[in-house]
Order: structure tokens, then sequence, then C-alpha cells
């Protein structure tokens, strides 16, 4: 079995029940296989990043294996704007936040299922340069932090790295461990570039943080909100704190 996402955001839970932790977020027009399926709710694995969790059965459409591997082969289209809106062929309009899916999206329409949908708003399509990856990263400045979040409304650290990377064309694993496997090391700050990746683990030595790396020794990345903070060899300085708050473990280089 398959699915869609047909509604803005919606969470992806640790558990089935609305209670359970927020892993991550399905975003309008993510596809994914259902791996096992009960009368409330549904375990599905999205095929972007892999990531598993459940999805209340009322917040999806079932789709066909057909229209997923379709999918799965097709060009992704992506809203370009913060916040846009989307209406069906009875004018329902709908909003959708950045990054959010347009599939089989052709001169302003697209289809999702058997629901064709009217979308007059920017795109993303295209692999941009690495230097877009900055320009992406701002747009998120100051969004609020919200674990298992993936939208300018409320963000967790991984899931803006993934957005803003998504974003530009770029795939990311969804956490910051998983993350941490992708791309090459780097063993000096000195080497890096604007655009990659910083990580940093707790004493336990476990992965738990991520950032994109700026000019002038720079990092902007989600804690509290998301932020700009200097980086050194320790890690991360807070000047607001007036201390490190993050230790450094790794730097990646993505692109």
């Amino acid at each position: 079995m398959y699915g869609i996402c047909n509604l803005s955001i919606v969470p992806l839970r640790a558990e089935p029940k609305d209670q359970s932790e927020m892993i991550s977020q399905v975003l309008f027009g993510e596809y994914f296989e259902i791996i096992e399926k009960d009368k409330n709710w549904s375990k599905i694995k999205l095929a972007f990043d892999n990531c598993e969790g459940f999805i209340d059965n009322k917040q999806f459409k079932e789709i066909e294996y057909s229209e997923f591997q379709k999918l799965k082969e097709s060009k992704e289209v992506y809203s370009g704007e913060v916040i846009d809106f989307i209406s069906n062929v009875t004018k329902e309009f709908f909003t959708i936040p950045l990054g959010a899916n347009l599939p089989n999206y052709n001169q302003q329409k697209f289809t999702l299922g058997n629901e064709n949908y009217q979308f007059e708003g920017s795109i993303l399509n295209k692999t941009l340069p690495k230097e877009e990856i900055l320009q992406k990263a701002y747009v998120y400045l100051n969004t609020p932090y919200l674990w298992g979040g993936k939208t300018p409304f409320g963000i967790d650290c991984s899931g803006f790295t993934q957005m803003v990377y998504k974003l530009c064309g770029y795939k990311l694993l969804r956490n910051a461990n998983e993350q941490a496997t992708q791309g090459e090391v780097l063993s000096f700050i000195e080497e890096s570039e604007p655009g990659d990746l910083a990580f940093f683990d707790n004493e336990e030595g476990e992965i738990i943080h991520v950032g994109i790396i700026l000019n002038n020794y720079n990092i902007i990345h989600a804690h509290g909100k998301v932020r700009i903070d200097t980086l050194d060899h320790s890690g991360i300085f807070n000047a607001d704190l007036q201390k490190h708050t993050h230790k450094l473990r790794v730097i990646k280089k993505i692109i």
C-alpha cells in the first residue's frame, strides 16, 4: 500500500496515538509506503528520506503503486514561498508551506491522486549551486525551534538542514546522526566552505546537533530558534549567553 499527504503539515508520530512524540512532519504532496495499517493509524516510510513513523488515516490519501513509482521517477517540484495557496476544481483553498511537493506539476496545474489543483505561486525545481544554500537558510531565520518540525513556523536542527538542502535540490536524511553519515569529512574548519555542515555531539559521543556553516566562521542552526552564532574549534559560541553551547564533532562537505 502507498499514500500521499493531501494536507498542509501533518505530524509523524513515534507511536499510533495523538499524544505521542512528533518525530517529523509530512508536508503536502509527500508520498510514502504504508508498512502497516489499522483502523485509525498507519505506519509509513517516507520516500524522500526513509523516515518511519505513524500517521493518522484521516490525514492522507491512498495511491496505487503505479502512481507511487511515477512520483519516485519524476522531477520534484516544490512550492517556493514561506506560505502559499492552492485551489481545487471546486475553488476550495488550501494553504501549503515552503517545500511542499507539487506532484505532476505542469503550467500552474498539478494532480494529487485523482484530485486536480491550481497553483500560481513560485516553484523550485532545479539543482541550485552551493551558494544558494545560504540564501535558503536565511529564509528560516528566527523560526521557533520545534522538535520534529520541518517548516518556517517551527523546525528542529536536522529538519532545518534537510529542508534547506531539499529546496536546493539535494537529499539529506532526517536526523543529525544520519546526516553525519553523508558526504566527505573535513579535517579542519579552515577547509570548510559556506554551505558545509557542522555536527556536534554530547558527552556520550552521540551526534545530537547540526548546523550550516556561513562566512567568517559563523553558523546558522536551530537552537531555541534558527539563529546565527560563532563557530570555532571547540564548537558553537553563543554571544547572548557568553558561552559554548555545542561541542564540535565533525564537519562534512555534502556538495
